[in-house]
């Protein structure tokens, strides 16, 4: 049985993903999959950077602007919604595109792993967990995952409690670490023929640029944005609001910070991501590394890539 075809352009914030993919679905025929774990939720538009109508250039995207910020994003809705446009891209006879930073999901939907098994009914050890995090802080309760699950740590935000306590409690009910799970799951072949693209470049270049993101999305009124959010009943209890430059914005709304220091921790953590975002893509088997530095233009990657398609059967 022949494959399905699939693209993945992957890579840290301000790699210049979203530009490129949207070049890319112009040459191909393809529409847009968002893999962005921010992009997803309505109203929240500065702090995720994202995609304008305008920017989109005609080509459709799915799963932006689809969920209310009061909403959970996770692996299981995005694997369902990722599937349901995926079907709707093929029914057309265009080439699906997957978009974003988000590796962990875009992992999940690649190999389909099966993340149920991780679903316990242990509500005795996920109270004295959360527990845990009520009285001694997210930092307490992610330094218990980092004893028994390094890479899992690395891979989630210690403000992102419900999935470290997923991480934890995988551990305690099965004796294996979720990182070995998702491992083992990962090195079932795929379902799909793909080619996974990872942009990088030079580390200076890619940091400069995300200052210079977040420079912008303070001069486009991020403060307004998160004060908006904020008054419309949402806070940290919100998953939406524990995003980059969310959270650090209502801490300087709650007189916890400066505007200052907050804009120096959203770069200073930007970065730490982005960092990690490329240590992921490296871990991952059968990506293909696209080096910015490499190459002259976007025209001359766009080139590679189209030749790395046809070679793959991807396209014709």
């Amino acid at each position: 049985m022949n494959k399905e075809p699939l693209v993945i352009i992957s890579g840290p914030t301000a790699s210049g993903k979203s530009a490129l993919s949207i070049k890319l679905a112009k040459m191909i025929d393809g529409e847009i999959i968002s893999a962005d774990s921010m992009q997803v939720y309505k109203g929240m538009d500065i702090g995720s950077a994202k995609i304008t109508n305008e920017e989109m250039c005609g080509i459709k995207h799915y799963l932006i602007d689809v969920l209310d910020p009061t909403d959970d994003f996770n692996i299981f809705y995005f694997k369902e919604e990722t599937q349901k446009a995926f079907n709707e891209i093929r029914k057309k006879g265009k080439v699906p595109i997957i978009v974003g930073g988000t590796g962990f999901y875009i992992q999940g939907f690649l190999y389909d792993i099966d993340f149920n098994e991780s679903e316990g009914e242990n509500n005795t050890l996920r109270n004295e967990l959360t527990e845990i995090a009520s009285q001694k802080g997210a930092g307490a309760l992610h330094d218990i995952l980092k004893e028994i699950d390094p890479l899992a740590a690395d891979a989630i935000h210690e403000n992102n409690i419900k999935r470290v306590i997923r991480a934890i409690e995988f551990f305690k009910e099965t004796g294996k670490s979720i990182t070995e799970h998702n491992e083992e799951m990962r090195m079932q072949s795929s379902p799909y023929n793909f080619a996974y693209f990872c942009l990088t470049r030079d580390r200076k270049k890619l940091y400069d640029g995300i200052d210079r993101r977040v420079d912008k999305m303070i001069g486009d009124g991020l403060v307004d944005e998160v004060k908006r959010l904020k008054e419309s009943g949402l806070s940290r209890d919100n998953h939406s609001m524990l995003g980059l430059g969310y959270k650090e914005i209502l801490d300087y709304l709650d007189g916890k910070i400066t505007l200052e220091d907050a804009i120096y921790i959203i770069k200073r953590d930007t970065r730490h991501f982005a960092k990690k975002q490329l240590t992921w893509s490296r871990r991952e088997k059968d990506v293909i590394t696209v080096d910015r530095d490499d190459y002259s233009s976007d025209e001359e990657i766009l080139s590679f890539m189209i030749e790395t398609l046809k070679n793959k059967e991807i396209i014709r």
